[in-house]
């Protein structure tokens, strides 16, 4: 086929790495950019060429396309995806997918009936060490697993707010979460949190829990613990996530893995440069290949679905079984 033509719903800071790399993607043409600040959709065409929408239901009906990024705040997501969907058009959907489960199945619905590709950019699943530590762990016994995500708070005001961007575990720690479950093979049944404003009370408009832990329960029987705050506003913080196996303890951070115990020579060795995400979602349109993709919409789905049940849990008290489990 000729060039993959692609548009975009969102032009923020994470909608213009995507067309960075897509511009570096020789198969790749971005025809149109939709933005609600005009002048945001300008600036991303003055640099990556295509038609400026404000309005993306107008950018649908008009632009000729055969994929559309979706790289919006959380709270945002309501019909582009299923318009996109029911008008052919393959999908990339940034993380988190949804804030409301409802919505996300019934945009999952429409994916699955007009059989179009879908991707979100959880990237991280394409980290050599991700996959390192999948295969290992593929035939191994998790008994336990750690992970910390202490970072800072970011700078748009939507994300502060709970009701918009879903909190620290659904919209950032999310990447987390998905790589657990991706590295294990094994699915949330049951998420039990606990959530807290304690010192960052002073932040405007911020209803957002400065502490954040939950205790997930999964299918094979294997515990883990998340714990995330956006407290470590002057820099700092720490990333991480450690697997508990018999006299073994496997840690990931990013492009880094640590072995204590017993050693585990398949999991040394140089790391291997990641691929490209968006060239990875042109490639898998262009073969027709779902399985190129390293994560559905569906799969995205679940992830979310886990976040969101934590936060039912941190408000009822109470623990909670995720819809799709």
């Amino acid at each position: 086929m000729s060039a993959v033509k692609i548009g975009f719903i969102g032009a923020g800071g994470n909608a213009r790495g995507h067309m960075q790399r897509l511009s570096e993607v020789d198969e790749a043409q971005i025809v149109a950019i939709c933005d609600l600040n005009e002048e945001t959709a300008r600036s991303a065409t003055d640099e990556f060429g295509g038609a400026i929408y404000t309005d993306y239901h107008r950018m649908l009906d008009e632009a000729e396309m055969d994929a559309l990024y979706v790289s919006i705040p959380p709270f945002a997501h309501t019909d582009a995806e299923i318009l996109a969907a029911q008008a052919g058009l393959h999908l990339f959907v940034e993380k988190p997918v949804v804030l409301d489960m409802d919505k996300g199945l019934e945009i999952l619905d429409a994916i699955q009936s007009a059989g179009v590709l879908s991707s979100v950019g959880y990237q991280l699943r394409l980290l050599d060490t991700a996959n390192r530590i999948k295969r290992y762990l593929a035939d191994r016994t998790v008994a336990m697993v750690s992970s910390h995500r202490w970072g800072g708070l970011p700078g748009v005001h939507w994300w502060r707010v709970m009701d918009q961007s879903g909190g620290q575990l659904h919209e950032q720690t999310t990447h987390q979460l998905d790589l657990i479950r991706y590295m294990t093979g094994h699915e949330v049944v049951e998420v039990y949190a606990r959530y807290d404003l304690l010192t960052m009370t002073d932040v405007e408009d911020m209803t957002v829990p400065d502490s954040q832990a939950a205790i997930l329960t999964f299918d094979n029987g294997t515990i883990a613990t998340i714990t995330t705050s956006p407290m470590m506003t002057q820099g700092g913080g720490k990333s991480d996530i450690n697997f508990l196996l018999r006299d073994q303890m496997i840690g990931w951070a990013t492009n880094a893995v640590s072995v204590t115990g017993a050693a585990a020579p398949e999991l040394e060795g140089d790391v291997q440069e990641t691929p490209n995400i968006d060239a990875t979602f042109v490639q898998a349109i262009i073969a027709g290949d779902q399985s190129l993709i390293p994560c559905s919409y569906e799969d995205g789905l679940r992830t979310a679905d886990v976040t969101l049940a934590a936060n039912d849990s941190a408000r009822t008290g109470k623990p909670v079984r995720p819809r799709m489990a």
